[in-house]
């Protein structure tokens, strides 16, 4: 890239955190800039009181500590969706040292309609030009210094997937403060008769309400109330501002009617458009770009949903075929040499029988068994990260849209359905998931456009979703999204699932001193819930008692079994048991042997080769236990119900913060576990009826 401008440099006054928001439209490259920017110093949580990610990271530039507080995606400030609201208050109230607002070079007239909003706070803006390179392979010729000119803020050029332009806008954004209020943005003209209102507004809300002048920016207050913004009029509970109004912007109404907030949108997109006319020149003769090759097969209206599915297909294979062997490798570790270890290093401290048993049978039999699926988690993660950036997943949200409307929901929606079902990933190879996958997304579709017609009747949203041109994920961004989602589940694990696996090894081994497990308390509820289940065929006490661990998180299905079933598993060590070295050297050498087996699976999938992996022996592992106990028509009943009933705890949580009342967790309870078990029963009784997998 040929940056237009050169490296400022300016000297910095030291404060103590320099609180820098970073906001912009959807994909304009913001998070992958903070990432540049901060690399893994990103904390990641929710926004107080909602569901919306919230990151946050920390750096130090010229002895300058920087906070970068990364606002959620938007197109504008108005306060109608949960993103708007969010950015909106955290500007107004919060008042940040410093905005960086990116800007997609590619999209420069729709994205400054948000930077004139932005301008209207009176805080400092720092414009980052971003996806600089992607405009000037299009032919677009930015005109730097006149938008700074224009807009009165400085303006960089980066790209941020390449980290071209970070060290400039660092030094942009450290420069501002230390300019002081010769860094404040220039107001942007309206026109001569809003700009009046505008005057004789705020010249009444000095007058009349001091007080507001310290709470909110004087000339986006104004603005405000000439756009009869709710939530503004409710938090400043401006007495009197009907005949505020009146006085100021009489002549507005007269001249353009009521609809004042129309008004202005149609004076920021004016603006927005006079100021890119100024700034950019394109090419004369425009060349159909490959997004729109692309697209036109993508989005066919017959062809986008299988083509979708078959996508979808690809990830769940070649995540299972990508993960797999490292899963074997991790179970054989986990199962192997750490039980030796812990073992060993327990009784060495002469710790008793019990303890031993808990460690051993316990957290590693239980934690363990869910430790086996990281790889699978993380592979899964990356997978769906490679179709969010590269812009694939906005038009699976498109596509899907059509069914998401007919039961109340918006395409975008679809998007916490792919994430969310990294829940249920502990099952079997790729394509038995990806048809679990199916049969959740047709029955969600389903029940949801019959609770539209019942309990849930309403307009349908609206669907406005920007469609990103394709791209090519950088892998820095790729390794740290995938490590953001990826680690929950390892959080899961060193948390609330050990704690569940310890609480399954007492409940198994209560009464003190059971020899049969099925006599435990555990085994005895299971027991007593078994038959509620034979019609599915999965009727024995193990299955049930691990669906009752299951109410905590799905994952813990698996740990439960995975105790359980662990005096089945044991083999007796024939011979000495291995050295530490020994058993070193073994993991050593058998993850380098799952490399391979991966490689192998790869290239076989994508078609490169019809090299296949070596068949292994199996060994006596939770898996080739539980496969003894199980038909292949019975295992496939039982993924089932435990992809569809009840919510766990978490979901529970999600639900009282929602709706405000349990009553929906409740309804939600009852409603996913009939449909779960009528899916179960279904899948086996008709699967015997026609002679399948029996």
């Amino acid at each position: 890239m040929t940056a237009p401008t050169a490296a400022r440099s300016f000297p910095v006054v030291e404060t103590a955190v320099l609180r820098v928001a970073v906001a912009g439209n959807p994909n304009s490259g913001k998070s992958t800039l903070i990432n540049s920017l901060a690399g893994t110093r990103l904390h990641v949580g929710n926004w107080p009181g909602v569901t919306v990610e919230k990151k946050e990271a920390a750096l130090e530039h010229r002895g300058q500590r920087i906070a970068l507080i990364d606002l959620p995606g938007t197109y504008s400030l108005s306060p109608y969706t949960e993103e708007e609201i969010i950015a909106r208050d955290f500007l107004v109230h919060d008042r940040p040292d410093i905005i960086v607002d990116v800007v997609d070079a590619t999209n420069l007239e729709r994205n400054l309609y948000l930077t004139l909003q932005l301008l209207e706070l009176g805080i400092p803006v720092i414009v980052a030009l971003n996806i600089y390179d992607e405009a000037e392979k299009k032919g677009y010729k930015i005109d730097v210094k006149a938008m700074e000119a224009a807009l009165g803020v400085t303006v960089v050029p980066t790209v941020a997937t390449r980290k071209t332009g970070m060290n400039d806008l660092l030094e942009a954004v450290t420069g501002a403060i230390a300019k002081g209020s010769r860094s404040l943005p220039r107001s942007q003209s309206y026109g001569e008769d809003i700009e009046a209102a505008v005057k004789m507004l705020t010249a009444g809300i000095v007058d009349r309400h001091p007080a507001l002048v310290e709470r909110y920016p004087r000339r986006w207050l104004a603005l405000k109330l000439m756009e009869g913004d709710r939530r503004v009029l409710a938090e400043a509970n401006i007495s009197g501002v009907d005949s505020l109004m009146k006085d100021a912007v009489g002549h507005l109404r007269e001249a353009h009617g009521e609809d004042l907030e129309s008004l202005m949108a149609d004076a920021r997109y004016s603006l927005a458009a006079g100021l890119t006319r100024e700034v950019l020149q394109r090419p004369s003769v425009r060349k159909t770009e490959m997004t729109e090759k692309i697209d036109r097969v993508v989005l066919n209206r017959f062809l986008g949903i299988p083509i979708f599915f078959a996508a979808m297909w690809f990830v769940f294979k070649m995540t299972f075929d990508l993960s797999a062997p490292f899963a074997d490798w991790l179970d054989g570790a986990i199962n192997g040499p750490l039980t030796r270890w812990i073992e060993a290093s327990t009784n060495l401290l002469h710790g008793p029988d019990w303890l031993v048993s808990l460690m051993t049978k316990g957290v590693i039999a239980g934690v363990g068994s869910v430790l086996v699926f990281v790889p699978v988690i993380f592979a899964m993660m990356f997978f769906i990260t490679f179709l969010e950036g590269s812009g694939y997943m906005a038009r699976a949200a498109f596509v899907m849209d059509r069914a998401m409307h007919s039961m109340g929901l918006h395409g975008k929606s679809f998007i916490p359905m792919i994430l969310g079902f990294g829940c249920n990933v502990p099952a079997q190879s790729g394509t038995v998931l990806w048809s679990l996958y199916v049969m959740g997304i047709v029955l969600a579709v389903l029940m949801g456009i019959l609770f539209k017609r019942t309990l849930f009747r309403g307009e349908s949203p609206m669907f406005i979703m920007e469609l990103p041109p394709y791209r090519m994920p950088s892998g820095r961004s790729l390794a740290i999204h995938t490590w953001e989602k990826g680690k929950h589940f390892l959080i899961k694990a060193g948390t609330y699932i050990l704690a569940v696996s310890v609480l399954v090894w007492f409940l198994l081994n209560l009464p003190w001193g059971v020899e049969n497990k099925k006599d435990s308390y555990l085994g005895k509820v299971g027991s007593a819930i078994a038959p509620v289940f034979a019609p599915l065929g999965f009727g024995n006490w193990e299955a049930s008692s691990s669906l009752i661990a299951g109410v905590i998180a799905k994952e813990i299905v698996v740990g439960t079994m995975g105790e359980i079933y662990v005096r089945e598993t044991e083999k007796k060590p024939e011979g000495p048991a291995p050295t530490f070295f020994e058993d070193l050297r073994e993991i050593g050498t058998s993850f380098a042997s799952a490399g391979r087996e991966a490689f192998t699976n790869v290239i076989s999938t994508v078609g490169i080769t019809s090299l296949k992996a070596e068949e292994k022996e199996e060994e006596a592992t939770l898996r080739s236990v539980v496969a003894k106990s199980f038909t292949p028509l019975s295992a496939y009943a039982f993924m089932a119900f435990v992809l569809l009933y009840m919510p766990c705890v978490v979901a529970a949580a999600a639900f009282k913060h929602e709706f405000g009342t349990w009553k929906w967790f409740g309804v939600a309870f009852v409603y996913q576990t009939i449909l779960a078990w009528s899916v179960a029963f279904i899948v086996y009784q008709g699967g015997k009826l026609f002679g399948i997998g029996g």
